[in-house]
């Protein structure tokens, strides 16, 4: 080998490595197989699902902290779309469904699984409204490390109280309550009832409607949800909760700002959570109005780090910046904002207000939010900010799987869905080059796709035809291969010559530049273009660090 051609190939192989880059042949990947049926009953819209539609719930929850068990019924009420006479419920082991009645009637069922299958008696006919009540108990899956691996933490506060949570995005809110566990179909409101010890509180999502006391030493805590709700984002929350509270005059009026701490935590909330106000003016401005003002916003402390719980962000971050004190992007950043606070209320839009309706479109949950980070601080603390997060966190990403998962199988993408969707959208906002066609079409997303479920395909055909172009191959690029793409460009005879590698067939990024000095805008292809140079003694190209790609000179001159 040459040593030039050595030198060469020496300088792109450690550019590739430097960046976290993956050079692979194949393009798009082939779907991951051997999902069992199982799979298919969780994620896939079954004959026994897709003839009804969701309208309303009612979840009465006893919790008996005692012997870590529950029980209780769901009141589940759907309209029905077209006839069919069995109907699916999900409830995983070891909780058990103890009853089925429909109109006081006893119905009989069997058990796959997860999945319930329920014979209805009663004939179902296109356009009625009908209930069933499912009763259930028994002592639900102990989450492990929650929120990844969820279920029910049980535990206590520093004062020797009980301290009770769910968690359950990934294993499904079918870990303890009976429903519909596919997220394609958001029920319209729900009201969930808790009963727990009178000497704590039971936080769930939505309003506080009131509060039962009975002779037995417990009371029921009635919460009610009016909008649409994903049932992941559905939550129990249990101990010595104190609460305190303020107001934010929003886009759409006044929206209630609750809190629910711990006793011993109160002060340093009422410190930490000053960043409340300030996150809802970047999020209103960047995304558009909270989602959820008839239900109000809470944060509530949980023992574990946090989720997105619909109305009721649960808050584990241990009342410090950064994610438990830690700079993700390590730019710096990432210290000057509470990580849980920001991140998860940035789900109430991008999760929550918009949700995936197969959970292989997760990256719609998490890229968005992951980019609601460096949005937060573009709007404080400005673009430079913004930016070198944004770039931080590519350290993260690993490249190694795409972002989006198998369809119909209950199949999560790459966590690359945070870092790289983030990167991803950065990359989009150099595109537009227009900050204004960037804001709008962000809040134009949660404007037209408000309270709905949406897919992948819906995102990406809104975005390009708000840019005016044809971004598929750029989703492709992102979203369904590994490689980064490359620009690679050589200088001869006074000409540019330039194209994307290591890319999708149809690769189109335009992408920022600067040549000796002058920026400019290129529109690479995977084939040669070229731009005529005046006659100069040697040339320097670099590509704008905030489009997430790579970049080398073929020819090292």
């Amino acid at each position: 080998m040459k040593l030039k051609t050595f030198r060469i190939l020496a300088v792109v192989f450690l550019l590739i490595i430097a960046s976290g880059f993956s050079v692979v042949n194949a393009q798009i990947f082939a779907p991951q197989t051997g999902f069992t049926h199982q799979d298919s009953l969780r994620g896939s819209i079954t004959k026994e699902r897709e003839w009804w539609d969701l309208t309303y719930y009612h979840l009465t929850v006893e919790v008996n902290i005692q012997d870590s068990s529950i029980s209780g019924w769901n009141v589940v009420q759907y309209k029905v779309l077209k006839p069919y006479q069995i109907i699916q419920i999900d409830l995983q082991p070891p909780m058990d469904i103890t009853k089925v009645t429909q109109n006081g009637e006893a119905l009989d069922y069997r058990r796959d699984g997860n999945a319930f299958f329920i014979t209805l008696t009663k004939k179902q006919k296109t356009g009625d409204v009908n209930e069933l009540v499912v009763q259930f108990s028994g002592k639900p899956k102990v989450a492990v490390r929650p929120p990844w691996d969820g279920g029910f933490t049980w535990t206590q506060d520093s004062n020797g109280r009980p301290f009770v949570a769910t968690s359950n995005q990934g294993i499904g809110a079918s870990i303890w309550w009976p429903n519909k566990d596919h997220p394609y179909d958001e029920v319209d409101s729900l009201l969930i009832s808790v009963n727990a010890p009178d000497s704590l509180m039971d936080v769930s999502n939505g309003r506080l409607r009131g509060v039962d006391e009975h002779q037995n030493g417990t009371k029921t805590w009635h919460w009610f949800v009016s909008n649409p709700i994903n049932s992941y984002g559905v939550n129990i929350n249990i101990g010595d909760y104190v609460h305190f509270g303020e107001e934010y005059e929003g886009e759409k009026g006044t929206l209630d700002l609750d809190y629910y701490v711990l006793r011993e935590n109160l002060e340093k909330a009422k410190e930490q959570f000053r960043q409340v106000k300030p996150m809802m003016d970047a999020f209103e401005y960047w995304f558009g109005p909270y989602p959820f003002y008839e239900d109000g916003f809470k944060l509530v402390e949980v023992p574990y780090l946090g989720m997105e719980h619909q109305s009721s962000v649960t808050y584990g971050n241990k009342y410090q910046n950064g994610y438990l004190g830690r700079d993700l992007s390590g730019s710096g950043w990432g210290l000057k904002f509470d990580f849980i606070i920001i991140h998860e209320t940035g789900h109430e839009w991008f999760a929550n207000n918009i949700t995936y309706a197969d959970v292989a479109d997760m990256w719609i949950h998490e890229g968005f939010t992951n980019y609601s980070e460096s949005l937060y601080l573009d709007y404080h603390y400005g673009e430079r900010a913004a930016n070198e997060y944004v770039q931080g966190l590519r350290l993260g990403i690993q490249n190694s799987s795409p972002l989006i998962g198998v369809y119909g199988v209950h199949h999560e993408g790459s966590s690359d869905m945070y870092n790289k969707g983030g990167n991803l959208l950065h990359t989009l906002r150099q595109v537009a080059d227009n900050d204004s066609l960037w804001r709008e079409t962000l809040r134009g997303l949660n404007r037209e796709f408000y309270h709905q479920t949406v897919t992948t395909a819906q995102i990406e055909n809104y975005i390009s035809d708000k840019f005016g172009m044809n971004l598929d191959p750029v989703f492709d690029q992102y979203l369904r291969d590994i490689r980064i793409p490359t620009l690679e460009y050589a200088f001869r005879n006074n000409t540019l010559l330039y194209r994307w590698g290591n890319a999708v067939d149809g690769f189109n990024l335009p992408v920022d530049v600067t040549l000796n000095g002058e920026n400019l805008r290129l529109q690479p292809g995977t084939g040669w273009k070229t731009v005529a140079l005046e006659s100069n003694e040697s040339y320097t190209l670099s590509v704008d660090p905030n489009y997430y790609v790579g970049s080398f000179n073929l020819l090292g001159n």
